[in-house]
């Protein structure tokens, strides 16, 4: 799988841009500022329908343009060319295209192109809050099962529909307007078994992941660190998960008792205390916990593990992803910087962004594009 062409129009710095690829690598040259990276954003874009600097989709559409629109071409692993075309409407629902005919919802396009990214803001996966590996896990857990797109909605618009009940009824209950508080609750039970439902299933697929990447992240860190690791991946609840509960229907009995009995302090602070979005994975390297104690360099190749790992299990799904680096190598050691290069040489496709060329390690040496205030050129 290799994007073969990417088109964009009024895309971050872009007012127009079309740009020719192949497999292979292809490394965006060009001085920061310049909108290398937007290239390969829009690519991963296309992949995950979310944008690995940003949170939200405004920024994403140039200065003054009401809508930004990437279309990105792509060779499947059975040599079949998709055409993918996505229309981003900040405050409206986006649309998207496929082969030119719209489809129903954006997220049917999930699959059609699969991506492994690395960027300087992974360093956040070990020294950042919990909801970046969330986010992290949920991100491949959707690469690797689309339809996981829908359950990730489906548990949101629980989570928010609680947390204003909650809100509702601390409220009431403060101002001693005891029919509206018992209303309040009674709906909030049905709440709590939506939440249950959904989170089972989202708890699920996450644990199932986390036991597939453990072996690929300890490889992954070892071949990164040239052995030097024993590299961990603990899941933790915001539940006690006894041994032997994986079932959705165990996950989703534990996770209902214990909103029960959380009840007391969610309605004190009006927010929900459990369930997935109050995870997180511990990354540990022998003994201790990577967060804290890791080194720069450790940190660094942890993240670069956790990447790899994601590139491993997707390629073993079937469809080798297309490989991003953007902006890595400047922020690398010599070592690690000579390492990564070679172990991700030979994929399919590898798309690489760095502000001077010599960034770009000789080990990835192929299609070399200039970037420059909003011109693209092929060197």
């Amino acid at each position: 799988m290799y994007v073969t062409a990417l088109g964009l129009l009024d895309f971050r710095s872009y007012q127009q841009a079309e740009v020719q690829l192949a497999s292979g690598v292809t490394a965006f040259v060009g001085p920061n500022g310049h909108g290398k990276t937007n290239l390969v954003e829009a690519i991963h874009y296309t992949a995950t329908l979310g944008s690995h600097r940003v949170a939200n989709d405004a920024p994403l559409v140039r200065a003054g343009a009401a809508r930004a629109i990437v279309r990105t071409e792509i060779r499947s692993q059975y040599d079949r060319d998709v055409v993918v075309e996505l229309e981003i409407n900040p405050g409206k629902a986006n649309r998207a295209r496929v082969n030119r005919s719209p489809v129903p919802r954006p997220r049917e396009v999930l699959g059609l192109l699969r991506t492994v990214l690395f960027a300087p803001e992974d360093l956040a996966l070990v020294k950042g809050d919990p909801s970046e590996r969330r986010r992290f896990l949920d991100e491949l857990l959707t690469l690797r099962s689309p339809r996981m797109a829908g359950v990730r909605q489906d548990y949101d618009r629980v989570l928010k529909q609680r947390n204003s009940l909650l809100r509702s009824a601390s409220t009431a209950r403060r101002q001693n307007r005891s029919s509206a508080a018992e209303g309040q609750l009674r709906t909030l039970e049905v709440w709590d078994s939506h939440l249950a439902r959904a989170g089972s299933e989202l708890l699920a697929t996450r644990l199932e992941l986390l036991e597939s990447l453990r072996p690929l992240v300890s490889g992954a860190y070892d071949a990164v660190a040239r052995g030097k690791g024993n590299a961990r991946l603990e899941y933790k609840s915001s539940v006690v998960l006894e041994p032997g509960v994986v079932s959705r229907e165990q996950l989703a009995e534990v996770l209902l008792n214990a909103v029960r009995e959380k009840r007391q302090n969610e309605l004190e602070r009006g927010v929900s205390l459990v369930g997935p979005h109050r995870d997180d994975v511990v990354l540990g390297l022998g003994d201790l916990p990577a967060k804290g104690y890791a080194s720069h360099g450790e940190s660094w190749s942890f993240a670069l593990a956790l990447r790899l790992a994601s590139y491993d299990l997707l390629k073993a799904d079937g469809g080798e992803p297309v490989l991003i680096l953007d902006d890595v190598f400047a922020e690398l050691d010599a070592q690690r910087r000579d390492r990564l290069a070679e172990l991700v040489a030979p994929a399919e496709q590898v798309l690489v962004t760095a502000a001077v060329g010599a960034d770009v390690p000789a080990e990835l040496s192929g299609v070399r594009f200039d970037v420059g205030d909003g011109v693209v050129s092929r060197a």
